[in-house]
């Protein structure tokens, strides 16, 4: 529940929009994919280094999971169709004949059929969750901000916030 309210606040904070869709991108990534193997340590290393919101990151992550779930055979199928394009094969050969890459298991069907489809999706993803997060700050915020007990919660917190400085 702490984590909903992070978010929450991550969305009504003054943080920019590109910003927090970067986080539902990159939670998406790592939603989609599956999580131990090397190709998440990219997208582990963009969490880490750059300024995200953890919180956001988490969610999509927890409700990209379980898609992905739901999509698995749908990334066997696309995984299946990349790994055996007849005009591939020679690539694939030398790509498996090599520690490095047998390591990024880039020959299990679903593995390549979930790193494809999350990439590809990162760039429409991105703009999706920037205008969600837009749209949200501009219609529900401005609307939730014209209630009284809003006003009073936000009153209550400025309160507590000087209250804490005073001790």
């Amino acid at each position: 529940m702490s984590l909903l309210i992070k978010l929450f606040k991550a969305l009504n904070a003054n943080q920019h929009s590109g910003q927090i869709a970067f986080s539902f991108v990159l939670g998406m990534i790592l939603g989609l994919t599956p999580l131990f193997f090397p190709h998440n340590l990219l997208t582990l290393a963009l969490i880490f280094f750059l300024r995200v919101n953890l919180s956001a990151v988490i969610v999509a992550t927890l409700f990209f999971s379980g898609l992905a779930y739901l999509l698995d055979p749908v990334f066997n199928q696309i995984g299946l169709w990349i790994l055996q394009a007849q005009t591939m094969q020679p690539v694939f050969t030398d790509l498996y004949n090599s520690a490095f890459w047998r390591f990024l298991h880039f020959n299990n069907s679903i593995v390549m059929g979930s790193v494809v489809t999350a990439y590809l999706l990162s760039v429409p993803a991105f703009l999706l969750f920037w205008v969600l997060v837009k749209t949200y700050r501009q219609r529900f915020l401005v609307w939730a901000n014209k209630f009284k007990i809003i006003r009073l919660l936000k009153g209550a917190e400025g309160a507590g916030f000087v209250s804490g400085m005073m001790k």
